[in-house]
């Protein structure tokens, strides 16, 4: 027994739009959310209209984007909260995470099309909060261990990132993993509270810090 025409069409619909997502995702992780929309179709493998059709214009496609990545890096937080046994062991995990959180640090501080679409949007505005506060959880978390350096905040980690965790142009998606795997050791080394640091300049930024 066969699905009838309207629930074959409904799969159709989800699955398009899945598939404009999960390519919409890793090209503004790549490049930024300014990508031409026929790229981004092309990627997907529908038709321009057919894109269109589920986001009428590119704020609704980014719009939708970060619903579905600030979820997805927010259940990964939430999971290593859970089920690490200490603050600094959540942190690491939830960096080493690093495609879905790139994107959404990206799309939240980088971008100032994206930024200002989601200080616009009260769902992802919550989204975004809601794991700023889980990442100051963890941050804070593990300065009490005596295993974070203490003169880091939230927003010094998310900025760490933000900077860090871009593909190298030019270079294969073989290189780029490598090379972005390294820099988050490095990074993380020079988190540790444990070892001989200079002090840092200023003053710790915070997740208050990352608005406008």
């Amino acid at each position: 027994m066969t699905a009838d025409p309207e629930t074959r069409l409904r799969a159709d619909a989800r699955r398009n739009r899945d598939q404009i997502l999960a390519a919409a995702r890793a090209i503004f992780a790549a490049q930024g959310a300014e990508v031409p929309m026929e790229e981004i179709a092309r990627s997907a493998g529908v038709g321009v209209g057919t894109l269109y059709r589920r986001f009428p214009d590119r704020d609704a496609l980014i719009r939708a984007v970060a619903v579905d990545n600030f979820d997805r890096v927010l259940r990964d937080a939430k999971a290593a909260r859970d089920q690490e046994a200490s603050d600094w062991e959540a942190l690491i995990r939830l960096l080493h995470q690093s495609m879905e959180l790139q994107l959404s640090i990206q799309l939240a501080m980088v971008s100032p099309r994206a930024l200002a679409i989601l200080k616009s949007d009260p769902a992802i505005k919550a989204l975004r909060d809601e794991l700023l506060l889980v990442m100051d959880t963890f941050v804070r978390g593990a300065q009490a261990e005596g295993r974070l350096r203490t003169d880091v905040a939230t927003g010094d980690v998310a900025i760490l990132f933000a900077t860090l965790l871009r593909q190298m142009p030019g270079k294969g998606e073989e290189v780029a993993r490598m090379a972005t795997r390294r820099c988050i050791g490095i990074m993380i080394d020079g988190l540790r509270a444990v070892g001989t640091h200079q002090p840092l300049p200023g003053r710790a930024l915070t997740g208050a810090d990352l608005d406008p």
